[in-house]
């Protein structure tokens, strides 16, 4: 992915908000539990339009059952179903997570790959998923993981003014330097469920309220 020249200004805002970030959530990282890159890429495709929390809950008895990628490259999707319901658009995601840990046992001899390139051709795998699994399986950074929470915020922030993730990421990439990419994902997170909420924000306790223009705020707190 082509990074954009940043706008004047930006990157120096971006830093102030960055570092203020860090200041309030220094212990900031995924909230996933995982033993393994296999572990991590089925969490977080579990983790879709579903909490944290309640994937943890969920992957701790199936990885203590089943924990290598090579377990569910055959396994009867109507069992992992049932094993995954409770984390919602179950159906899907019990067919992607068998559809990946084929093509990761038949092409990458039962590894997960190390690229985006690799990545994306996963069943259910797209540039958030890939982000988040590079980064924190491998420590390989190749962009920003785009989910809700990052996405509502760069909104708010003024970072952005674009609507799709990939184009987030891209805006993102052109105003943080590179060695800010990974973390910059949990530092939005924390700060969105913690004080950036949606609908309504906690404007009034916010820390970087100040570098905040609060875009798109309708309602807040």
């Amino acid at each position: 992915m082509r990074k954009k020249t940043p706008v004047s200004g930006e990157a120096g805002r971006a830093e102030k908000i960055y570092d203020a970030l860090k200041v309030l959530y220094p212990r900031a990282e995924t909230a996933l539990n995982f033993s393994n890159s296999w572990q991590m890429l089925a969490s977080t495709i579990l983790s879709a339009q579903c909490t944290d929390e309640r994937v943890n809950r969920v992957t701790g008895p199936l990885f203590s059952k089943h924990p290598e990628a090579e377990d569910y490259a055959n396994m009867d999707q109507r069992y992992l179903e049932k094993q995954i319901k409770s984390c919602g658009f179950y159906r899907n995601k019990a067919k992607n997570i068998i559809g990946a840990a084929g093509l990761i046992t038949e092409k990458y001899g039962g590894e997960v790959p190390r690229t985006m390139e690799d990545m994306l051709k996963l069943p259910g795998v797209a540039r958030k998923t890939a982000n988040v699994v590079l980064g924190n399986a491998f420590g390989v950074v190749e962009g920003i993981a785009v989910d809700t929470h990052v996405k509502r915020l760069s909104g708010r922030l003024g970072l952005t003014e674009e609507k799709d993730p990939v184009k987030i990421e891209k805006d993102l990439m052109s105003i943080f330097p590179e060695d800010k990419w990974f973390n910059l994902t949990y530092l939005l997170i924390e700060h969105g469920r913690a004080v950036c909420k949606a609908p309504a924000p906690f404007c009034l306790k916010c820390r970087i309220r100040d570098l905040c223009p609060r875009k798109g705020v309708k309602k807040s707190r």
